[in-house]
């Protein structure tokens, strides 16, 4: 079952209005997307997404409350062409949950996950030619080494990295996740192959550069007084949202909500354990 990550405060933080106008950048299952709207009069909520399947999951769910919602398939990079096909320039309040699905996870022909085997993919939008198969086949070590340090924190990068370039041709999740366990020793609970994996995800969508393009045109998007919520999951993307609000809190474009970074309750990572991970921060639009 699909459990939409600090529901409570990403609506708090957000001071939805009946009738206002909402952005959720990132729709998923339709979980934030379905609190937004139950709050909602005479406004409406825009459901985007890259994932063209999660999103027909989320029209699904939230079936019920479609009188409020438009949903939009696309990047970050294309929100503000998503907002002007509404007929929209601003809206009243942006949410972004950069998490992973539950649906990507356990799906195992997506292939994000090692814990069911499927096709080495990863692709957050299907239409885009290249896959996480194609990084791990054809990439030059130096580069697949420089991508697991980067974007997965993996310090064994290197080792894994020559390893993959033995194991070649490496078709299946299982398969690389095997390839990356005998390489490397576990270190805890965590299974080595994790953040090899996170890595290669983040470099087949390309999230950093999405993020980035996220947070160059959000406060362009939202109205003043506007809210602009993220949640990030990895410290490298909340790192990168921090220091962008910094930036527009010093000149002037917008009032940090949160000095600190919000957590999830304790209650919340007991009774959803993916969550406990997750770091909220919000703005307000000057």
């Amino acid at each position: 079952m699909h459990v939409p990550v600090m529901l409570g405060e990403c609506i708090e933080y957000l001071n939805v209005r009946p009738d206002g106008v909402y952005l959720d950048a990132t729709a998923g299952l339709g979980g934030h997307t379905a609190a937004i709207a139950e709050r909602l009069t005479s406004g409406f909520v825009i459901a985007n997404d890259r994932d063209a399947d999660s999103l027909a999951l989320a029209r699904a769910n939230t079936e019920a409350l479609a009188g409020r919602i438009r949903y939009q398939h696309g990047s970050f990079s294309e929100l503000r062409t998503a907002l002007a096909s509404n007929g929209i320039e601003k809206v009243d309040g942006l949410l972004a949950d950069l998490g992973v699905s539950r649906y990507q996870l356990t799906e195992s022909e997506r292939g994000f996950s090692f814990m069911a085997d499927g096709p080495l993919d990863m692709r957050m939008d299907r239409s885009q030619e290249q896959t996480a198969a194609d990084l791990v086949n054809f990439a030059a070590e130096k580069e697949l080494a420089d991508w697991i340090y980067e974007h997965g924190e993996e310090r064994r990068s290197r080792k894994i990295a020559r390893a993959i370039l033995r194991a070649r041709p490496i078709h299946s999740t299982a398969q690389l996740a095997r390839v990356i366990e005998t390489a490397v020793p576990r270190i805890g609970r965590l299974h080595p192959a994790t953040q090899t994996f996170m890595a290669l995800r983040t470099v087949v969508n390309d999230e950093p550069g999405e993020l980035d393009a996220l947070l160059a045109v959000a406060p362009e998007l939202v109205r003043a007084g506007g809210r602009i919520v993220v949640l990030t999951f990895m410290s490298l993307e909340d790192r990168k949202v921090k220091r962008r609000f910094q930036e527009l809190g010093r000149t002037g474009r917008v009032r940090i909500l949160t000095r600190h970074v919000v957590r999830p309750s304790e209650q919340e990572v007991r009774d959803n354990p993916p969550s406990r991970s997750a770091k909220l921060r919000a703005v307000e639009v000057a």
